[in-house]
């Protein structure tokens, strides 16, 4: 088991040249209030002094530190190992230089904080340091900067929360375990670096506590209850350490004696429970936990590297290779688009929307449901008064009274009817026109990814359809309003399915006789002046007028012939209009179809090659867009970091989990 958290920290070497945060790797996060002891609990974990100190907050960027069990300086000079030193010091951020000093490692470490940070805010871009040293047990430990309440000097007003959000950040990591520091001269209860653990681990089971300068209590008391547990129970338990004092750093007491003193005190003042504290008990713990945590995590980081290797294997196919054969590949898009289209008119497109209808299914929604619906809804007689058939009937017959009903009248009313069924038929073509605009739109949005990688090469396509399209419309339109010019140009009173005008006559006269009205009183009836009287200057004593000024009624009741003559007419113009109606709901869709879609299904593909596959512009067209080919780099340096992870987790054989 020694063996796992080695294989932590090459994993995370793996994953920082990517910048992962999709993999949530085991280690330990350290949390505590200002001046707590952090420093000096890490520190005392070494067993030499590196990390910077002074007032306010000193750690101002999270410290990745990865501690290194190394063979001594004697056995590895019996094995020749390059390295003459018995402890040293790596920076990611310094590649190839090994820093012996820990002076030199402070000093970097408060360099490499200043460049990143303003003044005395904060950043949450991690310091990566490895120390190789005999003396220290493998862990892998991460130093936030300690909790403040009060801005102080240069620091900005909300550093209180922007510390918590990167704590919050580090401690949520579900495969993390939190080392909570707090003072014994202060409150266990009262502690923030507990708060802020329980609410993201509120059953403390990756929780660990350590209580520091437990030499620094008030006189007479004692931290006895609160390392029992009694006071706050810990499930991964509470260890008690004594920290190197002021005066301690002053004179630069060296660590092995802190610990010597540290044990002496223990054993003074907690006997019972010195074996269970201090800090060389506290790395033990530290390194079995981190050993099991990281057991107990290693199936399930196992499979979430392959999960999302494959799911970054799929993504960087779909971003496709870099162009080597631009003709070829040319080619390639514009047929898939081309197929793509025609696929999404017939219905066979891979990509099938569930949430409305699109292509061929809405095309026929347009023409059955709509166009179909529209013509029925549209009245035979709609907008034609029985006054309007009267003035028709008596201008077909000019000065002389008809004996029977004028077939030119018939004519002249049924294509005003008639050409009420224009304006739906043209709008037909519309909505099928902006269908198929519509459908360029959809094979863009699930086209395959090589075309949107060619923005320029996307755009001209979309241009060369819309074109076609528009180009096609204006034909379309000629056709469809010919359609109505033809029903207009010829009335067809001999159609097999019109009835003839004397067989609807006698209908009308048959029911008319049966209502008491018969033809036999035609004779008698009087013409509507007689029924109001004499007309003024024929024969009336009342002043002359002019005829043309006389207003013409609106409305009056019928005679019975007028009558009779106005119900043939209009049941002739209902039937004829149904059989054009008919027709036109047929012929219609057809003409759409033939002279548009169809034309454009057959001719998208010849019109695309002949736009654009054109040696001057091949370059210009398959020019990857800046997004894609970065995100392909991504992906790829991605991929390249999950299969290493992939390599080194199965380097572990199972029998060292157990």
């Amino acid at each position: 088991m020694e063996t796992l958290i080695p294989v932590i920290n090459r994993l995370q070497e793996v994953f920082l040249t990517v910048g992962a945060e999709v993999i949530q790797l085991p280690q330990i996060v350290v949390v505590g209030s200002q001046s707590s002891g952090k420093s000096s609990v890490l520190e005392s974990l070494v067993g030499r002094d590196f990390l910077p100190r002074g007032s306010g907050i000193v750690t101002r960027r999270p410290l990745v530190l990865q501690l290194v069990n190394v063979p001594s300086l004697e056995e590895r000079r019996k094995q020749d190992n390059g390295i003459k030193a018995e402890e040293w010091g790596t920076f990611l951020h310094c590649k190839n230089q090994i820093l012996t000093d820990f002076n030199e490692i402070r000093k970097e470490i408060e360099d490499e904080t200043d460049r990143n940070t303003d003044n005395k805010g904060i950043s949450p871009e991690p310091i990566y340091l490895k120390i190789y040293s005999p003396n220290v047990l493998s862990l892998t430990l991460v130093d936030l900067p300690g909790i403040t309440k009060v801005p102080v000097g240069d620091q900005p007003e909300d550093i209180e929360t922007q510390v918590q959000e990167m704590i919050l950040s580090y401690i949520s990591n579900p495969n993390s375990l939190i080392l909570c520091v707090s003072p014994a001269n202060s409150d266990l209860a009262t502690s923030d670096a507990l708060k802020l653990a329980r609410e993201v681990d509120p059953d403390g089971h990756r929780t660990l506590v350590v209580v520091s300068k437990l030499d620094l209590m008030d006189a007479g008391t004692d931290a006895l209850e609160v390392l029992l547990g009694r006071v706050i129970p810990v499930r991964l338990g509470i260890i008690g350490v004594v920290n190197r004092s002021q005066h301690d750093l002053n004179t630069q007491k060296s660590l092995t004696d802190s610990c010597k003193d540290e044990q002496a005190f223990l054993q003074r003042h907690y006997p019972s429970l010195a074996s269970r504290c201090g800090s060389r008990y506290l790395a033990r713990t530290l390194s079995r936990l981190l050993m099991h945590h990281i057991r107990d995590c290693l199936p399930e980081l196992k499979t979430r590297v392959t999960v999302l290797a494959a799911q970054y294997q799929s993504r960087l196919n779909s971003y496709g290779q870099p162009v080597e054969d631009h003709s070829a590949t040319l080619l390639q898009i514009v047929t898939k688009f081309a197929t793509d289209y025609c696929s999404t008119i017939e219905g066979t497109a891979r990509h099938i929307q569930t949430s409305e209808l699109c292509g061929g299914a809405r095309i026929c929604y347009i023409f059955h449901e709509t166009f179909g619906r529209t013509l029925q809804s549209i009245d035979p007689l709609g907008g034609l008064t029985e006054l309007d058939i009267l003035t028709a009937i008596r201008n077909a017959t000019g000065p002389r009274p008809a004996l029977f009903v004028p077939e030119i009248s018939f004519e002249l009313l049924v294509k005003r009817q008639i050409k009420r069924l224009e304006e739906p038929s043209m709008r037909c073509v519309e909505l099928v026109h902006e269908e198929l605009q519509r459908i360029i739109q959809h094979c863009s949005a699930y086209s395959t990814q090589e075309l949107l990688r060619f923005p320029k090469l996307h755009d001209s396509i979309v241009e060369v359809v819309t074109s076609l399209l528009r180009k096609r419309l204006p034909i379309t339109n000629e056709m469809v309003h010919n359609l109505v010019a033809i029903e207009l140009a010829y009335i067809n009173t001999k159609h097999p399915d019109f009835t003839d005008a004397a067989q609807v006559s006698a209908s009308v006269n048959s029911q008319q006789a049966e209502a008491g009205d018969g033809g036999m009183r035609w004779k008698n009836e009087k013409m509507p002046s007689e029924e109001r009287g004499p007309v003024p200057g024929f024969g009336s004593p009342t002043k002359a007028v002019n005829l043309l000024d006389t207003a013409v009624p609106i409305s009056r009741k019928l005679s019975t012939r007028e009558q009779r003559d106005c119900e043939v007419i209009q049941r002739l113009i209902n039937c004829y209009f149904l059989i054009v109606r008919k027709s036109i709901q047929d012929s219609v869709p057809k003409t759409v179809m033939h002279f548009l879609v169809n034309f454009v299904k057959e001719n998208l593909q010849s019109e695309l090659v002949g736009q654009l596959y054109k040696q001057r512009l091949l370059q210009e067209l398959l020019i990857e867009s800046q997004e894609t080919a970065q995100q392909r780099t991504e992906v790829a340096q991605m991929l390249e970091a999950l299969k290493k992870a992939s390599n080194i987790i199965s380097e572990i054989r199972e029998t060292h989990l157990w």
